[in-house]
């Protein structure tokens, strides 16, 4: 409903989205983002077409382009034996598929661009350094907020505030993110410090006995992304935390040669828990809703944690906009039109996961799958993911904001 007063909790990528669409629909928004200033942590992300057919939405695709790297290609390597098992050629054909690119970001560089945005909107207002400490639902609908800065009064909220949602405790009330016992490693390294041999225009995954390596470029080929992915139960939970360059050498002893050199030139590491939840159908409870993280984890196997956070944005903006009575009804609406989808990657990103960690036959059969898929075919298997848009395409080349 234009014109609505909205206070979005979390001032990541999915609460940044979000008050962009809103206010573009004639909404007000205050963004609450605990930590003391707005920024990302974290490394490099993957955006499909359908993350870049939301920025065309946002008007933000120019603003992207100096920091994106457009890869040549999707390969899978088998991680024990060097040899290629697929590639996905993502030029003329995939771009012709699903007009829009496949793109590798710095995943602070696609923050600060959406931060950059709010800030030359005159009805979003940034608070950095407050915490929502609860709120209650009024029989008017309307929201209490309670911070730990001065209370707020609003048509609704959004809880935007990832897989640990304070928000989603109080909407939903499922527990604790699932542990999937499989820990991540992050590095980024000047370009420079890699050999040339190493310096594919590509996203490579190696594929290894129950761990992966994932390297690609990033920064328009500045900087160079390692992820290495290992099943583990040492941790139970943590975020960007120290690793240990001595136990991720250990999960990878079996690894071929080149993965093993890469992981070598790493120094200091940092790690986190990868965590999930089950898929639900309830986003919201009254005039308050989840986005992103917060109504849908997901492994990172499937690339679609920013691209879901995306689409939320820009369709819960559209059911706001369309919704002319109540907000409830907007909020419910949208979950009705999101879950079944997000669901789908949630789950989808968990098979993933086995299907690159596989060991043994499994490892075969899989190896044997994606050796026989032509391009076209494995162009037409990610359809149901990157064809997605119920508002109409956008222009490729325009910097428009969403009408």
């Amino acid at each position: 409903m234009p014109g609505s007063f909205i206070v979005i909790v979390g001032g990541g990528i999915a609460g940044l989205a979000c008050a962009l669409a809103l206010e573009a629909k004639g909404c007000e928004i205050v963004v609450l983002e605990r930590s003391e200033e707005f920024k990302e942590i974290g490394a490099g992300i993957q955006l499909g077409p359908n993350g870049l057919r939301m920025l065309g939405h946002l008007g933000l695709l120019n603003a992207i382009e100096q920091f994106a790297v457009r890869p040549d290609d999707l390969v899978v390597m088998d991680g024990t034996t060097a040899t290629e098992v697929t590639r996905i050629q993502t030029g003329s054909d995939f771009r012709a598929r699903f007009a829009f690119p496949y793109t590798l970001i710095h995943r602070a560089d696609l923050h600060r661009v959406l931060l950059d945005a709010c800030l030359k909107r005159s009805r979003i207002e940034l608070r950095a350094g407050v915490t929502m400490t609860g709120f209650d639902c009024r029989s008017d609908s309307s929201i209490d907020i309670r911070t730990s800065d001065r209370p707020l009064k609003a048509d609704a909220m959004i809880g935007a505030d990832g897989i640990w949602s304070q928000t989603r405790a109080a909407v939903v009330g499922d527990g604790l993110p699932v542990i999937s016992g499989h820990i991540a490693y992050r590095a980024v390294l000047p370009i420079s410090e890699i050999e040339q041999v190493y310096r594919q225009n590509a996203m490579m995954l190696w594929a290894g006995p129950k761990n992966h390596l994932v390297q690609y470029p990033l920064r328009g080929g500045q900087l160079f992304n390692l992820v290495a992915v290992f099943h583990s139960d040492r941790y139970v939970e943590g975020w960007d935390r120290q690793g240990d360059p001595e136990e991720l050498a250990a999960r990878f002893a079996g690894n071929c040669e080149t993965v093993r050199r890469l992981l070598a030139k790493v120094d200091t590491w940092r790690m986190w828990v990868l965590c999930d939840r089950d898929p639900v159908s309830e986003w919201h409870r009254g005039n308050v809703v989840l986005v992103g993280d917060a109504a849908h984890p997901m492994l990172q196997y499937l690339a679609q944690g920013a691209g879901m956070s995306l689409e939320d944005a820009l369709i819960l903006a559209q059911c706001v906009a369309e919704s002319r009575t109540s907000l409830s009804r907007a909020f419910a609406r949208f979950s009705a039109l999101r879950y079944r989808r997000t669901a789908r990657c949630q789950v989808m990103a968990r098979i993933y996961g086995g299907f690159y960690h596989a060991t043994g036959v499994t490892r075969e059969l899989r190896n044997e799958f994606l050796e026989a898929r032509s391009q076209a075919d494995s162009i037409e298997s990610l359809a149901w993911l990157y064809d997605y848009d119920p508002l109409g395409e956008p222009e490729m080349s325009g910097d428009r904001a969403m009408s």
